[in-house]
C-alpha cells in the first residue's frame, strides 16, 4: 500500500472569471451570501461567512468565463516544497509568484489539460471588521443569513480531455486519492472524485464530451443541512436565478444538490457536503459502472443532458 500524503492540507480558493462582472458580483453576495474582503484591480476576493481564510473565492473580470485558477494550501513550509519538487519533476511547473491579497508567494503549475494551479503555505486569516464579528470566537464571522448564507469552500468539478492524464497529476502533484470514480464498460474512465485530506473530496474531474481542453464544470460551497438547499431554490426562483438541476441527492458521494448558472454562464452548486468523511487510511476507490450510471441520481432522477454539454467557457457561440 502507497502511503497517504499529506503535504497538502485543503483547497483554499478558486478564481472565476466572468465577463459580466456586476451581475456576476451580485449574484455571489446578495444572492449566494458571500462576502467580499477586498477589491483590487478587476477582482474581488469573497468568502463563506466560516471560511478562515481571507478568501475563498477571487471573482475577475475578463473577457470570458471559466476557472482563472485553483488554489491549494500546503501543511507547512517544509510540505510546500516538497510538492514543488515534486511537480517539477514532473515537468508541468510555470514557477513562482509573489502571491495576492489573500496569500504568500505560490508556486504555479498547469494541468495536462491547462487549468492553472498554485499551492501556498503563506496565508492572510480574515480578521472580521466589527460589523461582522462573530458573537462566538471560534467563528471566522458572523452569520449574516444574507441570501442562501453559503457556510464555506467545498469543492468544485473541472472538466478534461484527457482524464487518466489529470488522474496521474493529481495524484502526483497533489498527493490526492481517489475516493470514487466512473469506469464505462469499454474500460474508459468517464470521471474522478479527489481528496487531499479527509473529506470525500475537494476536486472532481469527468470527461469533457466536446473535446475541448482546460474547461470548468462547477463550484460549490457547503451549507448545513437540506433545509437550506431548499431554502436557496426558493431564493433563487425570487430572484429570476435559472435552476439546472435539483434539488436531489447524487448517487455519487451522496450529497443532496441544487445546481444553477450565475449570470456569465459559470455553473454553481450549494450541497450540504460534510456529512461523509473518508477515514480510513486504506479506503478503496468505490466504482460505479456504466449501468449504475445510467439509473441517474440516488432517487431517480435522470441526469440532464446540460450536465454533459455545458462547461466555462463555451467551445463556439450558443454553446452550452
Amino acid at each position: 500500500m502507497t502511503e497517504t500524503c499529506h503535504d497538502i492540507a485543503h483547497l483554499g480558493h478558486v478564481e472565476l472569471l466572468t465577463d459580466r462582472f456586476d451581475e456576476s458580483f451580485d449574484f455571489f453576495t446578495r444572492i449566494y451570501g458571500l462576502t467580499e474582503t477586498a477589491r483590487e484591480g478587476r477582482s474581488s476576493y469573497l468568502r463563506a461567512w466560516d471560511d478562515y481564510e481571507f478568501h475563498t473565492l477571487k471573482l475577475t473580470e475578463a473577457e470570458t468565463t471559466g476557472v482563472g485558477h485553483i488554489g491549494y494550501r500546503a501543511a507547512s513550509p517544509e510540505a510546500l516544497k516538497r510538492r514543488v519538487a515534486a511537480i517539477e519533476a514532473m515537468g508541468c511547473g510555470e514557477g513562482w509568484s509573489e502571491g495576492d491579497l489573500g496569500h504568500g508567494r505560490a508556486y504555479r503549475f498547469r494541468s495536462p489539460d491547462g487549468h492553472l494551479f498554485e499551492v501556498y503555505y503563506d496565508t492572510n486569516w480574515y480578521r472580521p471588521p466589527p460589523e461582522e464579528k462573530p458573537a462566538l470566537k471560534n467563528l471566522a464571522q458572523r452569520y449574516h443569513g444574507r441570501g442562501c448564507a453559503v457556510r464555506r469552500l467545498d469543492h468544485l468539478n473541472l472538466l478534461a480531455a484527457d482524464l487518466p492524464a489529470l488522474r496521474d497529476f493529481m495524484i502526483g502533484a497533489l498527493g490526492s486519492r481517489i475516493t470514487e470514480q466512473i469506469v464505462l464498460d469499454d474500460g474508459g474512465l468517464a470521471g474522478c472524485w479527489f481528496t487531499v485530506n479527509n473529506k470525500t473530496y475537494d476536486l472532481a474531474c469527468t470527461v469533457d464530451h466536446t473535446g475541448a481542453r482546460g474547461r470548468f464544470h462547477h463550484l460549490t460551497y457547503a451549507a448545513d443541512q437540506r433545509e437550506d438547499i431548499l431554502r436557496a431554490a426558493d431564493i433563487y426562483l425570487e430572484n429570476g436565478v435559472f435552476i439546472e438541476t435539483g434539488p436531489h441527492k447524487h448517487a455519487v458521494q451522496g450529497t443532496f444538490f441544487l445546481y444553477a448558472w450565475e449570470p456569465a454562464g459559470n455553473r454553481v452548486e450549494i450541497a450540504n457536503a460534510g456529512a461523509r468523511l473518508i477515514l480510513a487510511p486504506d479506503w478503496a476507490p468505490v466504482t460505479w459502472t456504466e449501468a449504475e450510471r445510467r439509473k441517474g441520481q440516488a432517487w431517480g432522477l435522470k441526469t440532464i443532458e446540460s450536465f454533459h454539454t455545458h462547461g466555462t467557457p463555451p467551445v463556439d457561440e450558443g454553446a452550452g
